[in-house]
């Protein structure tokens, strides 16, 4: 970092947990910085434990998405397969037991891309990023009370919904940039 950005650095001074969720942790925190001294300032955020996503990708080069009703949006929506990490998982064993549960498959070939922050502004949630191959249908285990269907598209037929605004999901949205790159070389 250059130094006009080093002395913008916030610094902890002090906080404390607002909501403490099932899922969620928000939190409130006091910090103070260098260029504004004898001030604070207040930031609210959401801790997250954490996720995982894949792109799955059939011998016949179709990705795998899920149609899933998201209650906050009171929507069905079209995703890449995800969830969340258990305490103490590690992210490739989240990615394949979502895989497995969520769609039915398991895949031979995995390959680590990276990590998305979804919501910089509000949350450290980082979400692991996995590409799958190698698909074998072992049947869906379903958390009760979800409902998922699952859908293959083409990258391009996954993009064009993206453009058209079937796919909103930030996270599915990278995945199908992911893959693009991953698909072509």
């Amino acid at each position: 970092m250059s130094d006009s950005i080093d002395r913008h650095l916030e610094k902890y001074v002090s906080g404390e947990l607002v909501f403490d969720g099932k899922l969620l942790k928000v939190w409130r925190d006091e910090v103070s910085r260098e260029d504004s001294p004898g001030q604070h300032f207040i930031r609210e955020y959401v801790r997250h434990q954490g996720a995982c996503m894949v792109i799955a990708i059939t011998d016949a080069g179709k990705i795998i998405l899920e149609r899933q009703y998201r209650y906050p949006l009171d929507l069905l929506l079209l995703e890449v397969p995800a969830g969340k990490i258990d305490p103490g998982e590690d992210p490739e064993v989240c990615a394949r037991r979502e895989l497995q549960e969520e769609t039915g498959f398991q895949a031979r070939e995995w390959r680590r891309l990276g990590t998305v922050h979804p919501a910089v502004g509000y949350s450290d949630e980082g979400i692991h990023l996995f590409l799958a191959q190698g698909l074998e249908y072992i049947g869906q285990d379903l958390d009760a009370g979800e409902y998922l269907e699952v859908v293959e598209m083409t990258l391009d037929e996954a993009e064009a919904a993206v453009l058209g605004g079937e796919i909103t999901d930030g996270k599915t949205i990278s995945a199908i940039f992911w893959a693009r790159k991953v698909l072509q070389g």
